[in-house]
């Protein structure tokens, strides 16, 4: 990998660090559990630490100094030195925005403006306030303890006792530092400080044997060795915890006190290439004695000749070991195995991973765009040859062209939940600025769509939880006086539906006052009369520009901007946006969009010489048009279906196609969220894989067409956008009805 490519790496991976140093962040206050709270600080610990470490190799010094600072409170509040609060949430928050700033320049090329470096003089000034403060922990390197005696051990003891047990009531931890240690920004001494804070240093043996000549030695590769005895009540899991940051880099055994005979012979075979080094640092760091050791390594022997096991060569597994000497329950151990599985597979699934840039993904895409299109070319001709042995590759050829279709959308498919996550930070900003408390519910997290959408979609939403925010939820006063709790609520909800993707963004607040929006409309001429509409016609006038029914203008919506860019956002998409709404009590706005991939399965039919594509998921079945309906007359119509009365359209009339239809039409019955209606056809021509093609600039503002396609028989059919030819459908009915009335 090129330096510019590690470069690139480093910013990518930064925003992602990033981004869950904020998730954590926003999180953290409502986790109750102490080990979930040591997590998310520890997590975030390690993303300060991961982008100072990497930020130093590419020599960003400006990002190492400042994330320096953050990460020596972070390492107090890991410490327990430091208890993390809001105020201090608030702080880490505006220093992870400065980060990902700095990071940002230093990706685009710009230059830290003057207003900016004030602001990171400030976070600077605010984060060693907190490292003035008085510690309430120390580490106890210097305290001195009597000396510790030890038992004659014979090793013939040893191994009638299945191992024997070391008689010392101190852990022993040995840690050789892998040689990048330093490198990757990691100072061994502020492990031993936090490992003084779960209890006493009692020794620290130090090894320099791998440390060459002064000629020799690279002043930035680490050559140390320790070996501690610690005394300590915390459990192992809390000593490991002091070493999570460099378990990757270095080697490191810890044994509790009382530990077997064969628990250090497991150390010393760990490490055979320093056999004797690792026993003489149990020596000299007062794990054992001169005559233990000397026990130890001739019960190594005796292990591995055989003579303390039915079968030369093998060891008793750990597990085993320690529950037979009682150290603790078959259940204990059974649950660690099953956590070391877990986490073997973990570690599997993360190595199996990629990165794929993204220009690489839309070309495999549109190659496979093209193969779909050949493979349509190659079942025509096989069906005009009638060969049976034709017939049979082409189907096959088809099966797998499918299945590589899927596996490379499924490339471009991404979950929604964590564009919704970072709403988190939203919320948490705005409520804070208007003085509400507000939760933020997330559910549907795991549906999928395409990625496009995804990136697309961030800015819409982004103004319809502000919106949420300010304009829906109350204050607490009109909350209370209502009966509501004081905490709102915002729900976002995200789920599949008839081939779109639906995102909701509920909240229990105010919801819209139907008569202060129609009197607003009126004042500014949008309607002329209010007579007969209906309140989702009604609730539609919010998204027309400059509408707003705000008293007072905020700095976070009300303006008058805003919520028509998010309608034509949306229906740029080709999706569409509705709203519920009860006053007093809520209101639920409803987003609906396609899931506008590359390739879809499409249902052709044929107007005239024309040929048209429906996406299959809105299709529900197809019917012959009843002969009362067959010389209606043009534009939008009723027809009866077992029953039931459907709105339908000829698509001969909409699109204005030359010709008389025949005597036989057929009727297409489509359905988008709750709607169903008909699209009345000359011909039908079955299901087929097809290609979605951009229209281009020129023609991307034409209703009721999405895209077009290309045949195997390389003609060109137009994709029909099903939303808005069911909303032209709907809307002529309705205006229809009216008119009706109004004559009656």
């Amino acid at each position: 990998m090129g330096m510019e490519e590690a470069l690139q790496t480093f910013f990518v991976e930064s925003h992602e660090l990033l981004q869950e140093m904020e998730d954590r962040l926003l999180a953290i206050q409502g986790l109750v559990v102490d080990e979930d709270r040591i997590e998310a600080i520890n997590a975030i610990f390690r993303a300060a630490h991961t982008i100072k470490g990497s930020a130093g190799l590419f020599g960003l010094d400006g990002i190492v100094e400042f994330t320096h600072v953050l990460e020596s409170v972070l390492d107090k509040v890991r410490s327990s030195q430091l208890v993390m609060d809001a105020d201090m949430i608030s702080l880490f928050l505006k220093c992870k925005d400065h980060v990902s700033l700095l990071v940002g320049l230093e990706e685009s090329g710009g230059v830290l403006q003057g207003s900016d470096q004030a602001t990171g003089q400030a976070l600077v000034a605010q984060l060693s306030a907190y490292l003035q403060a008085p510690q309430t922990n120390t580490v106890h390197e210097e305290k001195t303890h009597p000396a510790i005696t030890y038992p004659h051990l014979d090793p013939l003891a040893l191994e009638s006792a299945g191992g024997g047990v070391v008689d010392n009531d101190n852990w022993h931890i040995s840690i050789e530092f892998g040689p990048d240690v330093l490198r990757n920004g990691m100072d061994p001494l502020s492990i031993f400080r936090y490992l003084g804070t779960m209890g006493t240093i009692v020794q620290v043996g130090t090894f320099f044997d791998r440390l060459p000549g002064l000629s020799e030695m690279d002043p930035e590769t680490c050559y140390m060795s320790y070996l501690i005895n610690f005394s300590s009540e915390a459990d192992k899991t809390t000593i490991e915890s002091a070493f999570e940051f460099v378990q990757e880099d270095c080697k490191i055994n810890i044994l509790p006190p009382h530990s077997r005979i064969a628990d250090f012979v497991s150390v010393i075979k760990g490490l055979p290439q320093h056999d004797l080094r690792i026993g003489e640092m149990l020596v000299q760091c007062g794990t054992l004695t001169e005559r233990e050791l000397a026990a130890v390594l001739a019960y190594q022997a005796a292990q591995e000749s055989g003579q303390n096991s039915t079968e030369a060569g093998t060891k008793q597994p750990l597990g085993e070991m320690v529950v037979q000497a009682g150290f603790v329950q078959p259940a204990v151990v059974e649950a660690a195995l099953q956590k070391q599985s877990q986490q073997k597979k973990t570690k599997a699934r993360q190595q199996q991973s990629i990165r794929v840039d993204a220009e690489k993904l839309d070309m495999l895409i549109n190659l496979i765009g093209e193969l779909v299109i050949a493979g349509a070319g190659v079942n025509i001709v096989a069906q005009r040859s009638g060969r049976a042995d034709m017939l049979e590759a082409a189907s096959t050829l088809s099966r797998l062209v499918e299945e590589v279709r899927d596996g490379a959308l499924n490339l471009r498919m991404v979950q929604i939940g964590e564009t919704f996550n970072r709403f988190q930070r939203v919320v948490h900003d705005v409520a804070k600025d208007l003085g509400k408390e507000i939760e933020l519910l997330i559910s549907g997290g795991d549906t999928e769509l395409d990625k496009t959408v995804v990136e697309k979609i961030g800015d819409p939403l982004t103004h319809l939880v502000r919106n949420s925010i300010d304009h829906g939820i109350e204050t607490a006063d009109i909350r209370a006086a209502r009966g509501k709790p004081a905490q709102g609520k915002v729900h976002l909800n995200a789920y599949h539906d008839s081939g779109s993707i639906v995102i909701e963004v509920q909240d229990d607040g105010g919801g819209l006052n139907r008569d202060k929006i129609l009197a607003k409309a009126l004042e500014k001429g949008l309607v002329e009369s209010v007579h007969e509409m209906s309140d989702s016609d009604v609730f539609q006038l919010i998204f027309e520009a400059g509408f707003s029914t705000a008293d007072t203008v905020s700095n976070i919506s009300g303006r008058g901007v805003g919520m028509d860019v998010v309608r034509r956002n949306i229906e740029a998409l080709r999706g569409n946006i509705e709203i519920q709404s009860k006053y007093t009590v809520g209101t639920t706005i409803r987003i609906r969009l396609p899931l506008t991939l590359a390739i879809i399965d499409g249902f052709l039919v044929r107007v005239g010489q024309s040929h048209y594509v429906i996406p299959l998921d809105m299709v529900i079945e197809c019917v012959d048009l009843p002969e009362e309906n067959l010389n209606s007359s043009k534009g939008s119509n009723y027809f009866s279906l077992r029953g039931e009365v459907l709105p339908y359209m000829r698509l001969r009339d909409t699109f204005e196609i030359d010709g008389e239809s025949g005597r036989r039409e057929s009727v297409v019955i489509v359905k988008y969220g709750n709607t169903r209606a008909g699209l009345v056809v000359d011909t039908l021509l079955g299901e087929f894989q097809t290609v979605i093609k951009p229209l281009g600039k020129l023609f991307e503002r034409i209703k009721g067409i999405g895209g077009s396609t290309i045949l195997g028989t390389g003609e060109v059919a137009l994709i029909l956008d099903i939303p808005n030819l069911v909303q032209q459908v709907v809307r002529k009915d309705h205006h229809e009805s009216s008119r009706l009335q109004v004559r009656h």
